[in-house]
């Protein structure tokens, strides 16, 4: 600009286009948190539900590259990527080099967080702690979900009626419908970005419970809130879930959905026996009731 642009007034300044956040993490054992990344994969395809989880092939494709794509086999050559979106906004995490898991937060519009897009100390600072903090959130959340079996007093004060400051917090039932639809949809890594709203947590569970209601949603969190598996956010009408909140609907979750459920479907007496051998508990049930029947029958309690 020349002397006369800036004596009218005019200068320049500068915006923020994107900024990327980065945690690379070198363990001493990269196969062995290699082996746990590809189990956090298969976890958070079923309660994380990430806006999708890509293999990354190093070559770009396009509406006009020929061939059908999808992902059979993670194979040599080929790493596993999980991204979650929010927004314009995304985090993503790989295995880099096969040697450091890295997690990244790219922020594509500093808006979606209510933050300005002019490059100064304010907007700076606070962007960066918000890619700061959901790496850690993210990292968090997959620890959480390995260790996530509370002990037996925790336990019954989740499923049981409790007080919390002298107010009644209802049960959480394990196995019923609702309960699991809510900590299923508690799981979310939406949640991880800008915590969740009556809103955003409604559509979650209205999407495995048809007819959900605000009502509902409304009592749901007040009762969430009580038994300490959520918190309020300073401030403002969204809530975070804690870290208790977390492992809880984790637990519930994957019990539900991998121990309880197929192993019902696998006890099934009218589950096909070319079905039934192929899966050892059902083997071992059914042994179980043929030597019980046996030992009845021994014992002529029957005729």
């Amino acid at each position: 600009m020349t002397p006369a642009d800036r004596d009218r007034g005019y200068s320049y300044r500068l915006s923020i286009r994107q900024l990327q956040m980065s945690d690379t993490r070198v363990p001493a054992r990269p196969a062995q948190v290699r082996d746990w990344f590809e189990l956090v994969l298969k976890d958070q395809l079923a309660l994380g539900r990430p806006d999708n989880v890509q293999i990354v092939f190093g070559r770009k494709v396009t509406s006009r590259t020929p061939g059908r794509f999808h992902t059979r086999v993670i194979a040599h050559g080929v790493e596993p990527q999980l991204q979650a979106h929010y927004k314009h906004s995304k985090v993503k995490q790989y295995f880099k080099e096969g040697r450091a898991l890295r997690t990244e937060t790219t922020i594509n519009d500093p808006h979606d967080f209510g933050v300005g897009r002019t490059l100064d100390a304010t907007n700076w600072l606070a962007l960066t702690r918000i890619g700061r903090e959901t790496n850690e959130r993210l990292l968090s959340a997959q620890l959480a979900s390995c260790q996530c079996a509370p002990d037996s007093t925790t336990l019954h004060q989740v499923v049981s009626p409790s007080t919390q400051d002298g107010l009644p917090a209802p049960a959480m039932r394990f196995g019923d419908e609702r309960v699991m639809a809510l900590l299923t949809s508690l799981c979310s890594y939406r949640h991880l970005f800008a915590g969740l709203t009556n809103k955003s947590l409604r559509d979650l569970v209205a999407g495995l419970i048809p007819g959900y209601t605000p009502r509902q949603m409304t009592y749901d969190l007040r009762r969430l809130r009580r038994k300490g598996l959520i918190r309020r956010v300073h401030g403002s009408q969204a809530y975070e879930l804690t870290d208790h909140g977390r492992r809880i609907a984790v637990f519930f979750t994957k019990t539900y959905t991998r121990i309880l459920n197929p192993s019902l479907a696998e006890l099934d007496p009218t589950l096909p026996d070319e079905i039934a051998q192929r899966s050892p508990l059902a083997r071992a049930w059914r042994a179980f009731e043929h030597a019980t029947d046996a030992r009845i029958a021994a014992a002529r309690l029957t005729t």
